[in-house]
């Protein structure tokens, strides 16, 4: 009820009554504003509430799916040759550059050959000797032939004389393999590469002895253009995707289609893919794994004999399978869990259930329904649990930031509103 004022001929107190009841209806008049002239205070639930968190998100889609299985592999050389002594003798030059690339036949070394010159130039003499008395031995055998058909010379002579000329070829003969023989240990002095490939260190220098007899070593060659990966892998596995074979519930890659993609230490993987030669048909008994082989090229020498590396090989594929980016996926030893934005907009958590990785993608084989969108992106703005978000499509990251850029600059320009 507003106060009544006095009347203006009350007196001595006129002036500080008046003033006194100007403040009265004008606090009268406030409240009568903002609580509806009941005098209550203004309800908290007036200020504007704040708009729900934008999260990016992915939405379920099924679909065919390479199932890879990731598994550690040694590299080796398709072809790798000893380069070793045929002949003994000192190393006299070494005509190669270690770790270059020779062609087959290409020379390497060159031992001293002045003893299989020297073994060489007496067998083309023994030859020409041989040649010389075969020559006199067909003459004599040759004017002694009609000479006996006319009893001018007994018939023992000429037998004597054609025997003579047999014996005379057979020397020829015996020169000739001498002369071959030296040749080829006077080629041998100059040892040359056996396949085409790159080089090693050298393992003798200058000045070494080396001998036919120990074989003694001097480089070795290996091919590395191509490159073998050997790679193993658990029976259990190799049973595992077999039943799921069986039961329908995987489709075969085939033999053809296994590709094989080789991943270096680093964690990059390879552009080129592999192909798989063969899987073992015996299992090691001390190990219980199975070897596989796979072909790579390797024309840029990345990988090298003997380093280690990761083989993703696909040897299934998978129906129906969901690939969610792995940061959308929380794993712990209890499960595999995502957030599941709701009908409602208010996330939910869902266990879901690996069955490996893709690149930077995981791949799910249950807990999911197509259709359903899966929180990847925005878990830091959802401050109050189970409060409603705003889901955004989320493209690697490209989309969420203009959309966060967005929601920060609204309260900005509120404030510079005000």
């Amino acid at each position: 009820m507003s106060p009544s004022c006095p009347p203006p001929h009350s007196g001595l107190f006129h002036g500080w009554r008046s003033g006194r009841c100007l403040v009265a209806l004008t606090l009268t008049a406030l409240l009568a504003g903002c609580g509806g002239g009941n005098g209550a205070a203004p309800a908290a639930g007036g200020a504007r509430a704040m708009p729900p968190p934008e999260v990016g998100v992915v939405v379920v889609a099924p679909q065919s799916v390479a199932l890879q299985t990731e598994l550690p592999g040694r590299v080796s050389a398709v072809r790798q040759a000893q380069v070793r002594a045929r002949v003994n003798g000192v190393v006299v030059r070494r005509l190669f550059r270690e770790g270059s690339d020779v062609q087959a036949g290409e020379a390497l070394y060159q031992i001293d050959a002045a003893t299989y010159q020297a073994t060489l130039d007496s067998a083309q003499a023994s030859l020409a000797k041989a040649q010389a008395n075969l020559a006199q031995a067909a003459a004599l055998a040759e004017r002694y032939q009609p000479l006996a058909e006319a009893q001018a010379v007994s018939r023992q002579e000429l037998v004597n004389a054609q025997g003579a000329q047999k014996q005379a070829e057979a020397d020829v003969a015996a020169a000739r393999a001498a002369v071959q023989l030296a040749r080829i240990n006077l080629e041998y002095a100059t040892v040359r590469a056996p396949i085409a490939g790159r080089i090693g260190p050298s393992l003798v220098s200058e000045g070494a002895l080396v001998s036919q007899t120990e074989a003694t070593q001097l480089a070795v060659i290996q091919q590395v253009s191509t490159v073998y990966v050997n790679f193993t892998q658990s029976t259990a596995e190799v049973l595992q995707l077999r039943k799921a074979l069986a039961a329908g519930q995987l489709r075969s890659a085939g033999p053809g289609a296994a590709a094989v993609r080789v991943v270096l230490e680093d964690g990059s993987e390879l552009p080129r893919p592999g192909r798989l030669l063969f899987s073992d048909l015996s299992v090691d008994a001390s190990t219980g794994q199975i070897t596989l082989r796979a072909e790579v090229a390797n024309p840029d020498g990345l990988l090298l004999p003997g380093q280690f590396v990761r083989v993703r090989l696909a040897q299934a594929e998978l129906p129906g399978g969901i690939l969610l980016p792995q940061q959308a996926v929380t794993r712990t030893p209890q499960g595999d869990t995502v957030l599941v934005v709701g009908t409602d907009g208010k996330p939910s958590q869902r266990t879901v259930r690996i069955g490996g990785s893709q690149g930077a993608q995981w791949v799910v084989l249950g807990g999911l329904q197509a259709g359903e969108q899966v929180i990847v992106e925005g878990f830091q703005k959802m401050m109050v649990p189970g409060a409603p978000v705003k889901p955004m499509p989320w493209n690697g990251g490209a989309a969420a930031a203009p959309a966060a850029n967005a929601s920060a600059a609204q309260p900005a320009a509120s404030a510079a509103s005000r």
